[in-house]
């Protein structure tokens, strides 16, 4: 099943690449697929400017990060983080905003909203973010929607940092242009649900992960049906 879904992939890649092919503005507008995408940029903060990089490059401590999230459909965003101090955090939506989490296609979303809301701190290692995405509003318990927006549970175990990787710069990118980068960090399937996230019907959907250049992008050949979970690693000294 699983070399069946990966010559699937890649055949809707292969589609996928040779239509961005013949689009001039490809990299500035988003693609039009049959499925759905999302793309992810990260910028970080030099001086007073906001400055695209790498999503996988290796952040100092101190650093400060936000993110840019956009779509090609309307939906819902819910962003969580877990620090290498195993701090939790609620990045997406703010509670001073009413608690919107409603996204149109083609609108570009800051994550967080603020400039001091996420700065990189902790021992070094991978922030773990979670991106949960769905096509329609979320119901409660009572059968209401409302907004879409349902409060997530807090982490059962507060204070306890997740597994953890030791960032690793890789040789033949930082040799061509100077960057340190992790090949682990940026966005990807989860490895291991948290517990609060336990109950939302994720992986009942393929989900593609790619990267372009300065952004990750996270693509369905098929319109999503359903609320989908992935994890951003953001790594750190």
């Amino acid at each position: 099943m699983a070399g069946l879904r990966s010559r699937v992939f890649a055949g809707w890649l292969a589609c996928t690449v040779l239509a961005a092919l013949g689009t001039a503005q490809t990299k500035t507008k988003t693609l039009s697929v049959a499925g759905n995408r999302m793309e992810i940029q990260v910028e970080r903060l030099a001086g007073d400017k906001w400055v695209t990089v790498d999503p996988a490059l290796i952040f100092d401590r101190g650093d400060r990060v936000r993110f840019r999230f956009r779509t090609n459909f309307d939906g819902y965003l819910y962003v969580t983080n877990i620090s290498t101090s195993g701090s939790y955090a609620l990045l997406f939506p703010r509670p001073d905003t009413g608690e919107q989490n409603r996204i149109r296609a083609g609108t570009e979303y800051v994550v967080p909203e603020t400039q001091t809301r996420f700065r990189v701190a902790g021992p070094a290692g991978h922030e773990t973010l979670y991106w949960i995405v769905s096509p329609t509003a979320w119901r409660s318990e009572d059968g209401g929607s409302h907004s879409g927006y349902i409060p997530l549970p807090e982490p059962p175990q507060q204070g306890v940092a997740p597994p953890n990787m030791t960032p690793r710069c890789d040789d033949t990118v930082f040799r061509a242009r100077g960057d340190c980068v992790d090949p682990a960090a940026g966005a990807r399937e989860l490895d291991v649900v948290p517990p609060n996230l336990a109950g939302i019907p994720s992986g009942k959907q393929d989900l593609m992960f790619m990267r372009e250049e300065n952004k990750a992008v996270i693509a369905t050949p098929e319109p999503l049906h359903g609320p989908v979970v992935y994890e951003f690693l953001l790594a750190h000294k």
